[in-house]
């Protein structure tokens, strides 16, 4: 092995393991899905967002997400989507939006599982927002 292989190999975040857990199944992820979006779609900020992308039958936008979330927890590669484009399109939403929307889902999360469960979910969701936030707001030359 040489010197730069072994530097490469220690940079390299170790992949996420699924979660493995009696309560935790697409039936599981399947009601929080659920009951974060029936919560998101009352929310006075980010529930007029969500009707102008999905003014219909909200069923299969659903079944992504059942499906994005097993992916994510289980490690089941049910999800075949393309999230940064999905939401580099919405020129309305800010940073702060995303604060709203991981409070929502944290709290939902907290609701349905005990705090580790709930708390290996966040985690996730905290690392998906912020490299949403990236592809959506960063560009070379920012100053912060």
């Amino acid at each position: 092995m040489t010197l730069k292989s072994s530097l490469a190999d220690h940079a390299r975040p170790a992949p996420e393991k699924p979660l493995h857990h009696k309560g935790v199944d697409r039936a599981a992820i399947g009601r929080l899905v659920r009951e974060f979006y029936a919560r998101l779609r009352k929310n006075e900020r980010l529930g007029p967002i969500f009707a102008r992308e999905i003014p219909g039958d909200w069923e299969p936008h659903l079944e992504k997400m059942t499906d994005f979330w097993c992916s994510v927890i289980l490690k089941t590669g049910d999800y075949h989507g393309r999230p940064v484009p999905a939401h580099l399109k919405l020129g309305d939403v800010t940073e702060a939006d995303f604060d709203i929307w991981l409070a929502m889902f944290s709290q939902t999360a907290a609701e349905l599982f005990g705090p580790e469960i709930a708390a290996v979910f966040v985690d996730r969701a905290e690392r998906i927002a912020t490299s949403l936030k990236l592809a959506m707001f960063f560009r070379l030359g920012d100053r912060a």
